[in-house]
C-alpha cells in the first residue's frame, strides 16, 4: 500500500543515516581527540578508573620532584661529610708530626687550627634550600613506651603512594641527620631528682675495676618512658690517682679531678651515651699524660657500667661520680676537634687517639649519608619506570585505535553515502502515485 502521509521506507533510510552519522561523529571525535573514551558517558566504568589512574600519575610526578629535592639535599651533605673527612686527614698528618720532639709544634697548631675553622666553615655552608643535614643538636625528642621519638634529628623524604582498599597512604624514607658540629657538650642547670642517677656501686680510691650506675626514674617521670632523654647530661668526673693507687691524686688540683660530658641529642641510645662518655674520659686521661683506653663506659637497660683497668684509679665522693641534669648543651660529634692543641707534649699524645675517633665518625656519617641517597636514587628510578607502566595502562584502556578508527571512517563515508542515496530513492516513492492520476 502506497500513501501520501507516511513513508516507511523513508523513514527507515532516515534511522538508518542518521545511524550512520552517529558513528562518522564518534569516529571523527576519536580521531580528532585520540581516546576513545573521552568522558563518563562513553563507558563510565573504564573512565572512572582511568581517572584514578590519572590522579596516581600525576601524584608520582609530583613525587619525583620531592625524590630529586631530598636526593640533592643528601648529596650536598654527603660531599660536605666527604670533604670533612679530607681534611681530618690532614690534620691527623699534622699531629703524627707533632709526636716528634724536633718539630715547631706552634706551628703546626696554627696549620691544624686554620684546617679546623675550614671545617667550621664546610659544614656551616652543606645547606640545600635552608635544610643542613649536619647539624643535629635537637634535644626536644619526646619518646613512647615502644621507643619511637618525634622525629627532629630526622628527615623524611616523600618516596611513594601506596593505594589499598582502604585508601591511599604516603610512604618517606627517613634519612638521619648527623652532626659534624664543633659545638662543645655543656652541662645543664637543671638538676633532676636524687633518684634520677644513684650509684648501685662506686670506685673507691684503692682502685676498684669498674663502678656501675643505675638511671633511676626514666620510665615513671611524666614524658620519660625510655631510659634515655634528649637533652639530659651525663656528667662522669673521675679523680685520678696514680698508678700505684697510693692514694695521692695524679697532677695537682685543680687539674686532678676530670669531667666527661655527654648531653643526649634526639635519637640517641644509652649505648650512643657510652660511647660519647668513653671518648671524652680517655681524652681526659691523655690531657694528663696517661694513656688512652684506660676507662670503658658501656650501657644496658637503664645501667651504665665504668670499667677501670686498673692501671688508673677512680676516686669516689659522696654524691657518686655520675650526675645526671636536664637542659645541657649539645655538643656537636666533632666537638673534641676544637680542644685538640698539639702544641704539648700530653697535648699532641691526646689528638692522636682523638683524632681517629673524629676521622671514624664523619666516615660513619658520609656513609649512613650514601646509603640514604643510594635508596633515593633507586626510589626515584622505579617511581619513573612505575609512571611510564601507569600511562601505559591509561592508554590502552581509553586511547583510540587510529588504523581501526580510519578504517570506519572510510566505511561509514560510504555507508553515507548509500543512506543518502537509499533516502533520496524512498523519498522518490510518493512521486510514483503522481502517474496513477494522470
Amino acid at each position: 500500500m502506497s500513501s501520501i502521509l507516511t513513508n516507511n521506507s523513508a523513514m527507515v533510510a532516515l534511522q538508518t543515516l542518521n545511524s550512520i552519522n552517529k558513528g562518522m561523529g564518534d569516529v571523527q571525535s576519536q580521531i580528532s581527540t585520540g581516546k576513545k573514551i573521552g568522558n563518563a558517558k562513553d563507558n563510565a566504568a573504564v573512565w572512572a578508573i582511568s581517572s584514578v589512574m590519572q590522579s596516581d600519575v600525576k601524584g608520582f610526578e609530583a613525587i619525583s620532584e620531592s625524590l630529586n629535592l631530598g636526593s640533592s639535599t643528601v648529596a650536598v651533605a654527603r660531599n660536605a661529610t666527604e670533604s670533612v673527612n679530607e681534611m681530618l686527614g690532614e690534620i691527623k698528618s699534622r699531629v703524627v708530626a707533632a709526636q716528634e720532639e724536633n718539630v715547631d709544634r706552634v706551628k703546626l697548631q696554627n696549620e691544624m687550627t686554620a684546617l679546623r675553622d675550614q671545617i667550621t666553615s664546610v659544614v656551616g655552608a652543606a645547606q640545600f634550600n635552608g635544610l643542613n643535614l649536619l647539624s643535629n643538636s635537637e634535644t626536644t625528642a619526646a619518646y613512647t613506651a615502644a621507643g619511637a621519638v618525634d622525629g627532629t634529628g630526622e628527615v623524611d623524604v616523600l618516596s611513594s603512594l601506596d593505594r589499598s582498599a582502604s585508601g591511599v597512604a604516603s610512604a618517606e624514607i627517613t634519612v638521619g641527620k648527623q652532626d659534624l658540629n664543633q659545638t662543645a657538650a655543656a652541662g645543664g642547670t637543671l638538676t633532676l631528682a636524687a633518684a634520677a642517677m644513684t650509684a648501685a656501686g662506686t670506685a673507691a680510691a684503692s682502685g676498684a675495676t669498674s663502678a656501675t650506675y643505675t638511671i633511676n626514674g626514666e620510665t615513671t617521670t611524666a614524658g620519660r618512658t625510655q631510659t634515655v632523654m634528649a637533652g639530659d647530661t651525663y656528667s662522669f668526673d673521675m679523680t685520678l690517682f696514680d698508678a700505684a693507687v697510693t692514694g695521692t691524686p695524679f697532677g695537682s688540683a685543680p687539674a686532678a679531678k676530670q669531667a666527661a660530658i655527654y648531653t643526649a641529642k634526639d635519637g640517641d641510645t644509652t649505648a650512643d651515651i657510652a660511647a660519647g662518655l668513653t671518648e671524652m674520659v680517655n681524652f681526659r686521661l691523655a690531657e694528663q699524660g696517661l694513656s688512652g683506653g684506660e676507662f670503658e663506659v658501656t650501657a644496658a637497660n637503664n645501667v651504665m657500667t665504668v670499667t677501670n683497668n686498673n692501671t688508673v684509679a677512680m676516686g669516689a665522693s659522696a654524691a657518686g661520680d655520675m650526675t645526671l641534669t636536664a637542659g645541657g648543651t649539645v655538643g656537636g660529634g666533632l666537638a673534641i676537634l676544637g680542644e685538640l692543641d698539639i702544641s704539648t707534649e700530653n697535648g699532641a699524645a691526646a689528638a692522636l687517639t682523638a683524632v681517629e675517633g673524629l676521622i671514624q665518625t664523619t666516615i660513619d656519617a658520609a656513609a649512613s649519608l650514601g646509603t640514604s641517597e643510594r635508596r633515593i636514587e633507586i626510589q626515584n628510578d622505579f617511581v619513573g619506570k612505575l609512571t611510564d607502566s601507569l600511562k601505559s595502562g591509561i592508554g590502552s584502556l581509553v586511547d583510540a585505535d587510529l588504523e581501526e578508527a580510519s578504517a570506519r571512517l572510510q566505511a561509514l563515508q560510504v555507508q553515507q553515502q548509500l543512506g543518502i542515496q537509499a533516502l533520496s530513492i524512498a523519498n522518490q516513492a510518493p512521486q510514483n502515485v503522481l502517474s496513477l492520476f494522470r
